[in-house]
C-alpha cells in the first residue's frame, strides 16, 4: 500500500484528496498545514488517518512514501527539499518552483536522493490530450511538428479566486515574478514545451493590463499575454493568455507537414485537421461533412465516457497521480520528463523577464 501525504490544506488540496481516493493501492496517511484549522477541516471531511501542523511530526508519524505539495509556490523548493530529505517522492502543484534555477535544484536533489518528482501539469493527462499524443506517435502529422498554437485563458469576471486577488493587494499571487499568469499559464506553456526540440528556445513576449482591469483601477496585474516561440530546428509556436477574450479558450493545435490536430480541453473535443484539399468547389462541401462527422464522433466518445462513469471532474489529475504512483511502484517512466518541466519553467522565465522589463519602462501600460 502506497502511503500518501499532503502538505498545504487550501482549496486545491481538496481536489488532490478527491482524486487520490479513486486510485487503488494507496491511502492518505496524513495532511499538514501550519494553520491547524486548515489541516483539521481537511482531515475531518475525508478519510485521512491524521493531521499535523509541523513537517517534522508529519514525517515522523505519518511516514508517507509520496508527498503532494499544495502550498503557494514560493515555498515549493524548501518543502520539496525537506520532503526529499525525509525520503519521500514528491508531486508539486504548478507552478513547479519560482524559476528555473530552483527547478534544477529540486530535480538534482531528487536524483541525488534516488527519489522521483513530478509537477501538477494535469491538463497534459486529459482524455483529449492522451488521444492527441497517440495520433502524434502514430505519425498522423507526417513528421516532426512545424507549428504549435496554444490558448490558455482565465475568466476574471466572475471567478472567486479572481475577486480575492483583485481585492487583496497582498495576495500571494501578486508576489510571484510573473504575477497572475505565473500561477495559470503552466498548462498552456507545457503543451508547447512537450513538442519543442530546443533546450533554449527563443521567446518574444508582450504583456499588458487589460482595459477591463484598468477601468477597475488595477495597474499592476498583467492579464493579457501574447508570445512567439521558435527553436533552432524551425518549430514555431504561438501562446496566448487572456482574461478578456470570449470564448475563454483552453485549446491546443499542432501542425505537421502532412496533417494537424486540434484539441479543446474545455469541450473535450479532438479534431483531425487533414492537409489534403479537394478539387474545385467540392472542398466547400466535403470538408464540412468531414468535420460534422468528427464532432458527432466526439459526442459519441464523451457520451460513452459519461455512461462508463469516466467523466469525472479533474479526471486528468487522477490520471497524472496514477501514472506517477506507477512510476514509483512499478518503475515505469515518469509521467512528465524532467526536460519538459525545466523547459516549461525556462519559457515562463523568459516571458516574465520581458514583460516585467517592458512594464517598468512603460508603467502606464
Amino acid at each position: 500500500m502506497l502511503k500518501v501525504g499532503i502538505i498545504g490544506c487550501g482549496k486545491i488540496a481538496d481536489s488532490h484528496v478527491a482524486q487520490i481516493q479513486r486510485i487503488q493501492g494507496c491511502e492518505i496517511v496524513g495532511v499538514c498545514d501550519t494553520e491547524e484549522l486548515m489541516a483539521k477541516q481537511l482531515y475531518e471531511r475525508f478519510p485521512i488517518k491524521g493531521y499535523y501542523t509541523d513537517i517534522y511530526t508529519f514525517f515522523k508519524s505519518a511516514q508517507p512514501d509520496v508527498v503532494h505539495i499544495t502550498t503557494p509556490p514560493q515555498s515549493h523548493l524548501a518543502i520539496g527539499l525537506k520532503s526529499l530529505e525525509y525520503g519521500a517522492h514528491i508531486l508539486v502543484e504548478k507552478p513547479f518552483t519560482i524559476n528555473t534555477d530552483e527547478a534544477r535544484i529540486l530535480i538534482n536533489a531528487a536524483n541525488e536522493a534516488d527519489r522521483k518528482v513530478t509537477v501538477g501539469h494535469d491538463a497534459q493527462f486529459s482524455a483529449v490530450s492522451r488521444r492527441m499524443r497517440k495520433l502524434v506517435k502514430e505519425g498522423y502529422l507526417g513528421d516532426a511538428p512545424v507549428h504549435l498554437d496554444s490558448y490558455w485563458c482565465y475568466d476574471l469576471s466572475d471567478a472567486t479566486y479572481a475577486k480575492a486577488l483583485l481585492a487583496d493587494t497582498q495576495h500571494w499571487t501578486r508576489k510571484l515574478p510573473g504575477g497572475l499568469p505565473h500561477n495559470i499559464i503552466n498548462h498552456g506553456v507545457s503543451k508547447v514545451a512537450e513538442f519543442l526540440h530546443s533546450e533554449s528556445p527563443h521567446v518574444i513576449a508582450h504583456g499588458f493590463v487589460s482595459p477591463f482591469l484598468q477601468k477597475l483601477g488595477e495597474t499592476k496585474i498583467i492579464d493579457e499575454l501574447r508570445v512567439i516561440i521558435h527553436d533552432e530546428k524551425g518549430t514555431t509556436a504561438y501562446f496566448t493568455f487572456s482574461s478578456q477574450m470570449r470564448p475563454s479558450l483552453h485549446q491546443f493545435a499542432i501542425y505537421g507537414h502532412k496533417n494537424g490536430i486540434m484539441i479543446d480541453e474545455g469541450k473535450r473535443i479532438l479534431l483531425k485537421l487533414s492537409g489534403y484539399e479537394f478539387k474545385s468547389y467540392t472542398e466547400h462541401f466535403i470538408q464540412p461533412v468531414i468535420y460534422a462527422k468528427q464532432y458527432l464522433g466526439n459526442l459519441a466518445y464523451n457520451l460513452r465516457s459519461f455512461l462508463k462513469m469516466q467523466f469525472h471532474f479533474d479526471d486528468d489529475k487522477m490520471q497524472l497521480f496514477k501514472s506517477f504512483y506507477q512510476s514509483i511502484t512499478d518503475g515505469t517512466p515518469l509521467p512528465i520528463p524532467y526536460r519538459e518541466i525545466l523547459l516549461t519553467s525556462l519559457i515562463m522565465d523568459r516571458i516574465f523577464e520581458q514583460v516585467n522589463r517592458n512594464q517598468q519602462g512603460n508603467p502606464s501600460r
